[in-house]
C-alpha cells in the first residue's frame, strides 16, 4: 500500500511537471527580419548567433512590452554613452592596460541596439523606430558617422520576458552582448564595469587562441548587481512585502543551490558570444525567472560567473505582481530544476574553463585547480 502510494505521488508529480513545463514557440519568418533607422519600412533579415560571426563590438539586447512610456529615457542614454565611449589608439587603453581583443574585421566602439518588441499593444515598435531616427540624426552629422544602429524586431506574439530576450540574443550580431531593461533602472554607463570584469575572464583565457593564432572570444556571463544596495535608501524605502518577497526567494534559490550570484533578477547582464551561443539555445523559460535558468546553465556547462555592483533606481511602471509573479516563480524554478534533474531537458556540453587559476565549478563558482 504504501509503494502503491509513492508511485501515485510520483505519478502525479511528473504529470504536473509535464504540465507546467513551458512550451517553445514557433518563430514566423518576420521575427527573423528587423527594421532601422535607415530601414523604417523594409524588412532586413537579422543574422544568426550559433551560425553566424561577430560583426560588431557589442550588440544591447532590449526586451520591451508596452514601454513606450519609458523606453526613451533609456534608449538615449544607452546610444550617448556608447557614442561618447573614447576609442585609444592601437595598443593600449586610456588606462594603460592592452586593448580588448576583437576578431578580425570588427571595428572597435561599433554595436547595435536590438529593441526586442515582445508583441506590444501600446505602439512600442513605432516608438522605437522614431527613436532610432532621432537618434541616428544626432549622432550623424556632417564627416561624423554614428558609430551603431537601432534595430527593431517585432515578435507576432507575447513570450514574455524570457522568450523575447532569448529571441533577441539569438540574433545578436555583436562579439560581446549584453541585454538591459527597457526601464532605464540601471546606470547604463555601469556597462564599464561590466566590461572591465569580462576582460579580467578573457585575458586569462587567451593564451591558448595566441597557440592557435586566432580569437574569437573566450567565455563568461558578468552581472549587474543591487546586492551592495540592501542597506540603501533605495532599497529600504521598499514596501515591507517587497523587501521580504525578496528575502525569501533569494532563501529558496539557496535552498535549489543557485548560490554563487546574489542579485540573480538584475536587468543587466554581459556575455561574450561563444557563452551566449553555448547557452541560450537551451533556455526554455519565457518568464522573469529565465535569469535564474541562464545562471544554472551556465554552471552546469562551467562557464565563469561574475558578479558587479551597479548604480540602480527604482523606476515607475513595473508590471510586476509581487504576489501572482512570486508564486510563480517559485514554481517555474521547481519545474526548472526537475526538468534538468530528470533529464527531460537537454544541457549544455561541459566546457570546463579555467579562469584567474581556477576551473569553475557546476554551481558556477570556483574550483582550484
Amino acid at each position: 500500500m504504501i509503494l502503491l502510494g509513492l508511485a501515485l505521488v510520483v505519478a502525479v508529480a511528473y504529470t504536473a511537471l509535464i504540465v507546467f513545463s513551458p512550451s517553445s514557440p514557433t518563430p514566423t519568418a518576420s521575427e527573423s527580419t528587423c527594421r532601422s533607422s535607415s530601414s523604417p519600412t523594409t524588412y532586413e533579415p537579422l543574422p544568426s548567433l550559433t551560425d553566424s560571426k561577430a560583426t560588431v563590438e557589442l550588440s544591447v539586447v532590449v526586451p520591451a512590452y508596452n514601454e513606450r512610456a519609458r523606453l526613451g529615457i533609456m534608449l538615449r542614454d544607452a546610444v550617448a554613452y556608447l557614442e561618447e565611449l573614447p576609442l585609444d589608439g592601437e595598443g593600449s587603453s586610456a588606462g594603460g592596460e592592452p586593448l580588448r581583443r576583437l576578431p578580425v574585421g570588427v571595428a572597435r566602439g561599433s554595436y547595435e541596439v536590438l529593441i526586442v518588441d515582445d508583441g506590444s499593444k501600446d505602439g512600442t515598435a513605432d516608438v522605437a523606430l522614431d527613436l532610432a531616427r532621432e537618434l541616428s540624426e544626432t549622432w550623424s552629422k556632417g564627416a561624423r558617422k554614428m558609430r551603431g544602429v537601432v534595430k527593431v524586431v517585432s515578435l507576432v506574439r507575447n513570450r514574455g520576458k524570457g522568450g523575447s530576450v532569448k529571441h533577441g540574443m539569438l540574433h545578436a550580431a555583436g562579439h560581446r552582448i549584453l541585454f538591459a531593461d527597457a526601464d532605464g533602472a540601471s546606470h547604463f554607463p555601469d556597462l564599464g564595469l561590466l566590461q572591465a570584469e569580462m576582460d579580467r575572464l578573457e585575458v586569462s583565457q587567451s593564451a591558448e587562441a595566441d597557440a592557435k593564432g586566432h580569437w574569437t572570444g573566450g567565455h563568461g556571463v558578468v552581472v549587474g548587481s543591487r546586492a551592495h544596495l540592501v542597506r540603501t535608501e533605495a532599497v529600504v524605502k521598499r514596501s515591507f512585502s517587497r523587501n521580504l518577497l525578496m528575502r525569501l526567494f533569494h532563501t529558496y534559490l539557496y535552498v535549489l543551490g543557485i548560490r554563487s550570484i546574489r542579485d540573480t533578477q538584475c536587468g543587466f547582464k554581459l556575455h561574450t558570444r561563444p557563452s551566449a551561443a553555448h547557452i541560450y539555445p537551451f533556455l526554455h523559460s519565457p518568464a522573469w525567472i529565465f535569469d535564474c535558468e541562464l545562471l544554472l546553465l551556465a554552471g552546469l556547462a562551467g562557464i565563469p560567473t561574475r558578479e558587479v555592483g551597479i548604480a540602480w533606481k527604482e523606476v515607475e511602471g513595473s508590471k510586476v505582481d509581487l504576489v501572482r509573479d512570486s508564486i510563480r516563480m517559485a514554481v517555474d524554478l521547481l519545474v526548472i530544476r526537475g526538468n534538468y534533474l530528470l533529464g527531460r531537458w537537454q544541457k549544455p556540453i561541459w566546457v570546463g574553463v579555467v579562469a584567474d587559476g581556477s576551473r569553475e565549478g557546476a554551481a558556477g563558482g570556483k574550483k582550484d585547480e
